[in-house]
């Protein structure tokens, strides 16, 4: 059996605390008296996973050590473009400051020791109560080369919705950053069509937003019109 995958070499111990950015009451969050689930007494802690020690178990470490290295020989200091490495659940996730995006995935792509040379897409997340990161970006990249996968993790606040897009690196997550944009708001700065791609063009609102409206709202497609659903039936 490898190092990689005995027990000596697990990955590093999950912290239980991480950051806690929020409280959450009953089973769905639920603040306006809309929880039926009877776990309205239910109170817990919502935390995003904290930065893991070294040595992060197997190949992680190896991934992590050339990152840093690729990016010092750029004259790129590595704790400037990393802002901390997480091991969570099996997967190693570096989070990038949003202005070195494009050089570490270059780096991430181009450097034969790493060779990450898949991004499966992009995915939003939506944290109201992480404030001045709001906005979460998350990539999934695969090295087919050396059969690994991590994961790129990037902020924004609300009120500056902006990053650099990816395309001119991994040109298939044009889509999939079509996607974050139409139903988060994220906006991908040299996208080469930044447009909706669910939602009809002049759609107000990103319906997957934790803060976005539901139900109540009217649904038309090519000419027709759905009620909203509170309006479809009674339940009297």
């Amino acid at each position: 059996m490898s190092d990689e995958h005995n027990g000596s070499a697990l990955p590093a111990p999950r912290d239980e605390q991480g950051e806690v950015i929020g409280v959450r009451k009953g089973m769905f969050g639920a603040d306006n008296g809309g929880d039926t689930s009877g776990y309205g007494g239910l109170i817990r802690t919502v935390a995003l996973p904290g930065a893991s020690p070294r040595p992060y178990g197997g190949w992680f470490d190896e991934v992590a050590d050339e990152l840093e290295g690729a990016l010092e020989e750029q004259d790129l200091l590595p704790e400037n473009a990393i802002e901390k490495t997480v091991v969570d659940r099996g997967e190693l996730t570096f989070h990038i400051a949003r202005e070195h995006l494009v050089t570490v995935a270059r780096t991430l792509r181009d450097d034969p020791a790493l060779r990450f040379e898949l991004c499966t897409g992009v995915s939003g997340v939506h944290f109201p109560g992480d404030k001045g990161r709001e906005l979460h970006a998350v990539y999934h990249l695969r090295s087919i080369t050396h059969g690994r996968l991590i994961r790129l993790e990037v902020t924004t606040p609300d009120d500056d919705r902006h990053l650099p897009s990816l395309v001119q690196v991994y040109p298939t997550n044009d889509w999939h950053e079509r996607e974050a944009y139409d139903f988060f708001g994220l906006v991908f700065d040299g996208h080469p069509a930044l447009t909706r791609i669910m939602m009809p063009d002049d759609w107000q609102g990103f319906p997957q937003r934790k803060d976005y409206p539901l139900g109540g709202i009217a649904v038309e497609y090519k000419g027709a019109q759905i009620p909203a659903p509170d309006q479809r039936r009674s339940y009297s």
